[in-house]
């Protein structure tokens, strides 16, 4: 391309047009400056600054969410204490009133605490209604008598109802006081802080705490005495 003024030279040589170093628009401004003297090229217009790239959202990883669902209080070892005195001194005046009854027949039932007089067969036959005592109740309701009483209640791990043979693994290690020394000192020491003693571990049982409550819909009002 040759410049209609200055496309010859004095020795009538074509001189070439520079080449553009700036943008096309740039280019013609200062070629129409060029071609009409006294006027002032238009200043280079400035680029706009290109705006910087929003950042893209940071979204966290999905954690899976934790249903707890319903809340479980263990119930106090002084509280299933209680309930477990309150079902041997129970079972203890069961036990003499089946004495009494059975004394005329010459066959004495001796008491648990009678050590002097307490043999090996008295000894298994008292563990034995112990046993069959607390297996039948809690496998019942998953409550004796000293549960009721206590407010406490022995069920599975998630809350629901224990069976028979759960309720007869749970119950052997409180039916023979030797070996309920051991399983309680097992516990306490072994597994601090979950108030399971060690056939409650085996047989996958807890004890929590539960309440007399009025049945949904139905409201009791006390008088006061």
């Amino acid at each position: 391309m040759v410049c209609p003024n200055k496309g010859r030279g004095n020795a009538g040589t074509i001189v070439p047009v520079r080449k553009p170093s700036f943008s096309r628009t740039a280019y013609i401004y200062h070629t129409m400056a060029d071609a009409f003297p006294g006027t002032s090229p238009l200043p280079t217009p400035v680029p706009s600054p290109v705006p910087d790239p929003e950042p893209l959202p940071v979204t966290e990883p999905e954690h899976p969410r934790m249903d707890h669902g319903k809340t479980l209080y263990l119930a106090k070892w002084s509280t299933r204490l209680w309930a477990w005195l309150i079902d041997i001194i129970l079972v203890i005046l069961f036990l003499n009133i089946i004495g009494g009854i059975l004394e005329p027949l010459n066959w004495k039932m001796h008491a648990l605490w009678d050590f002097g007089h307490l043999g090996l067969f008295d000894f298994g036959i008292d563990a034995l209604i112990f046993f069959l005592y607390w297996t039948v109740c809690e496998s019942y309701k998953g409550q004796s008598i000293g549960k009721m009483v206590m407010n406490i209640r022995v069920v599975n791990r998630d809350g629901t109802k224990i069976h028979w043979g759960t309720a007869a693994i749970e119950s052997l290690g409180k039916a023979f006081i030797p070996i309920l020394a051991l399983d309680c000192l097992i516990g306490w020491l072994a597994m601090p802080q979950t108030k399971l003693r060690v056939f409650n571990r085996i047989s996958n049982t807890i004890v929590i705490k539960t309440d007399y409550r009025e049945p949904d819909g139905i409201l009791y009002v006390r008088d006061k005495e």
